[in-house]
């Protein structure tokens, strides 16, 4: 196993396990096969564990793995505070020790503001008094590292970056997602303030493993070092040296075998320029069906509404890579989870946007497509109730 330090020195496993995806019989966990996995990914070294509060029975499953192996001081624990539904300093109390009685422990190693979205979300939880909380709880060894759970655009990435004395953060990256979410900008720039970054949805759900188009499959099938798609993805990530751990949601003994292996002997700068042109024929096979051809380049922002152009059609692309339902899901997340929304609807015509983009794309036009298909009824009414309750 390959290990990268934290700010303070810590060794982190370079292959976190993502204890969201945990295998389920009926309504429960299934706690004997869980532990399996995850007693061997532990004696393989790993060591950098993710759970959240709302991911149903996971962290009570994981507290009971490692009390009753007494395993706790041989890893890191992550989770995560659900701050979207936090209203006081009070509130967060009552989660966080919730949190320690389902994990069996004392401590949270690496806890995290889950999808906090933007600076004004992180002034808002501040306006509570919950930077002084984590204080108090960082001085009493409650909490030993704070981050925060990123979607988003790299704009709103990299202020709020800039926001806090971070110990860490999670984004989603992925070669997919190069140039969008908080990207290799964001990912770069953390890096040159020595934060450690933490990857989520590296296969993108699994979207770059078992979807892949027919082009983009043959293109891996002529690698020629036989690497799967999972491992060329993998690799792409351990690539760069700012990518601390990635996290992988594994259910299966065969997944995590597999992982482990690649994770013992990838090192970082070992891709070449054949490795890099194979990963740009794959994302290409991907984006081949895409309706609109936007490269993510950001010159199109900032936009006077607010609208995160790049990552709207980000998401109204994912329709055709990864059905209605996802694309629905990541478009509401980064236009209406937020403290000032950034939906297409927002578009007053300006054109300033088009002005400044190199493609020509005619975004105003499109804006207006991504509305019609991604602003339903149901987006709407779910935009509204967001924002009666002040989740956001």
């Amino acid at each position: 196993m390959q290990y990268r330090e934290d700010k303070h020195g810590n060794k982190l496993s370079i292959l976190g396990y993502g204890c969201m995806r945990f295998t389920k019989k009926g309504n429960k966990i299934d706690l004997d096969k869980a532990e399996r996995e995850l007693l061997y990914a532990i004696k393989q070294g790993v060591n950098y564990l993710d759970t959240a509060y709302i991911y149903d029975g996971s962290e009570a499953a994981l507290g009971e793995i490692l009390e009753r192996n007494r395993i706790r001081d041989k890893v890191f624990i992550a989770t995560k505070l659900p701050q979207y539904m936090v209203k006081s300093v009070d509130g967060a109390e009552k989660i966080f020790q919730e949190e320690l009685r389902r994990l069996r422990t004392d401590h949270v190693d690496y806890y995290l503001m889950h999808m906090l979205s933007d600076v004004e979300n992180w002034e808002r939880l501040k306006s509570i008094g919950i930077d002084k909380w984590i204080e108090k709880k960082k001085e009493s060894g409650q909490i030993r590292n704070i981050g925060f759970s990123f979607h988003g655009t790299t704009s709103h990435f990299l202020p709020l970056l800039d926001a806090h004395d971070w110990d860490f953060c999670q984004i989603q990256y992925n070669y997919l997602d190069e140039h969008t979410q908080a990207g290799r900008k964001g990912l770069e720039y953390a890096g040159a303030k020595g934060i450690p970054v933490i990857i989520m949805e590296p296969l993108r759900g699994g979207k770059l493993v078992n979807d892949l188009p027919k082009k983009a499959r043959e293109a891996i099938a002529a690698d020629a070092k036989k690497r799967s798609a999972a491992e060329l993805a993998l690799r792409w990530l351990w690539n760069q040296p700012q990518v601390t751990c990635v996290l992988s949601g594994m259910n299966s003994l065969e997944m995590v075998q597999e992982n482990v292996r690649i994770a013992s002997d990838v090192r970082a700068g070992e891709f070449t320029d054949g490795d890099f042109a194979l990963i740009s024929r794959a994302r290409s096979a991907i984006m081949d069906g895409v309706k609109i051809g936007c490269t993510g380049c950001g010159y199109c922002q900032p936009c006077p509404k607010n609208i995160g152009i790049p990552q709207a059609f980000q998401s109204y692309n994912l329709i055709e890579v990864e059905g209605k339902s996802k694309a629905w899901m990541e478009y509401f997340q980064n236009t209406a989870l937020r403290s000032k929304t950034s939906s297409a609807s927002q578009c007053v015509g300006c054109g300033k946007c088009e002005e400044h983009c190199p493609q020509h794309l005619p975004i105003r036009q499109y804006l207006k497509d991504v509305e019609k298909t991604m602003e339903t009824p149901t987006y709407r009414i779910a935009k509204k109730i967001v924002k009666l309750l002040h989740l956001y």
